[in-house]
């Protein structure tokens, strides 16, 4: 099959046009403002313990996940835009909470939490069956891969602008959660301004999505490389290897400006091999990418580093080539009466895959490179493997391509 080509123009207007590209920017912006410094807000401003803390953002985050089967449905009665625009909403509506919180206040903090959770959450199914809905094949793939490239953009400008705030205290931190708030409900608008909804025949209540047990099952230990460089990396090269935390956060910046760039041309690339297959082959390049951490990690002081962030480029790829067809293949695979569903279900292996990660990973480091690195080379490639056997729901899947 010959590489798909995509004009810009022709990829903007197949992830849901103009207006829609402006809001998934503006809703990341306000993501990125605030994600990484809310555990900030809640300690600093609000004067919570930082178990506390850490403890109500987990508890929002594992909720909101309660909350995907439901979008799921709504998605499966035909709502597209109007479910992306909710769940901007229900995050304006934890930002609010924030500054009414009165200082130790854990409930009020932990209702905030559980708002942005069920946003967050929500947020990615929605947005996967919009651009379902008025893109197709190949052109819908490239379509997702650039909406991700987007929202790594909006969210990296996000937190390079929180940082520069961070030297104004407890008013900057503030003000942080009013712009946020006010993104959201901008992005709220224009998402909810396009329109877009699923003509679908009516289908029954109990009506199962397809199984793809052994894909769901592999996402959640696929999704492991999207922590990697949040808390592997520092983990390993700040407590085990000694180095400035600089380092692992160069990583970050680059893992963000790599993706922003090569997440479309890779998944366009890499369109003439079936989905299936490309999503094998990101498992492969991921257990890869843990095995030269491994070999990295045992070269010492001096080189150790600057082995640790030349094989985060490669994870960085895994990363890439995992997004591009993981999601892509759901869609693929899944009929149109149950597409809200399959990818609920989707959302919910990746949201647990998010939620469990941080805990496996600081729970395997203190035992050495070869129990961190070496368990979760091994369980991707079981994963990959997993994935590369399942056989497709019988009948002919509602798009072509799988």
């Amino acid at each position: 099959m010959a590489t798909t080509k995509i004009r810009p123009g022709a990829l903007v207007r197949a992830s849901g046009g103009p207006r829609y590209a402006v809001a998934l920017v503006v809703d990341a912006l306000g993501t990125g403002l605030l994600r990484p410094y809310l555990l900030l807000y809640g300690v600093t401003v609000l004067g919570l313990s930082a178990p506390a803390t850490g403890i109500a953002m987990t508890a929002g985050a594992v909720a909101g996940l309660v909350c995907v089967p439901a979008v799921g449905r709504w998605l499966d009665r035909g709502a597209r835009s109007t479910v992306v625009a909710a769940s901007m909403l229900v995050r304006l509506l934890g930002v609010a909470l924030l500054p009414v919180t009165p200082a130790g206040n854990v409930w009020l903090f932990a209702a905030a939490a559980l708002f942005l959770g069920i946003g967050n959450q929500a947020g990615p199914a929605a947005h996967a069956a919009l651009v379902a809905t008025i893109a197709h094949g190949r052109e819908r793939d490239a379509a997702l891969a650039g909406g991700r490239a987007l929202r790594n953009a909006g969210l990296g400008a996000g937190a390079l602008l929180a940082t520069a705030c961070l030297a104004g205290g407890t008013t900057a931190l503030q003000a942080m959660a009013a712009v946020t708030g006010l993104a959201y409900l901008a992005a709220a608008a224009l998402a909810w301004s396009v329109r877009v909804r699923a003509h679908t025949a009516a289908t029954p209540a109990g009506e199962p999505a397809p199984p793809m047990r052994a894909l769901l099952s592999a996402n959640v230990i696929y999704v492991f490389c999207l922590n990697v460089p949040e808390i592997a990396l520092p983990l390993v090269l700040v407590t085990q290897m000694h180095v400035p935390p600089v380092w692992p956060a160069a990583i970050f910046v680059a893992n963000t400006v790599l993706v922003i760039t090569l997440q479309v041309p890779v998944t366009v690339l890499l369109s003439r091999f079936a989905r299936r297959a490309v999503l094998t082959l990101s498992g492969v390049v991921i257990a890869a990418s843990y095995l030269g951490f491994l070999a990295a990690t045992s070269l010492g002081p001096g080189w150790g580093a600057p082995a640790v962030v030349m094989v985060s480029v490669v994870c960085t790829v895994g990363e890439i080539i995992y997004a591009g067809s993981a999601t892509a293949l759901v869609t693929a695979l899944a009929p149109a009466q149950v597409l809200g569903r399959a990818l609920a279900r989707f959302q919910l292996s990746t949201g647990f895959g998010l939620a469990v990660s941080p805990a496996v990973i600081t729970a395997l480091a203190p035992h050495g490179p070869a129990a961190l690195w070496g368990s979760l080379a091994a369980t991707t490639l079981l994963s990959a493997s997993a994935v590369a056997t399942e056989k497709d729901p019988p009948g002919p899947p509602a798009r072509a391509g799988a």
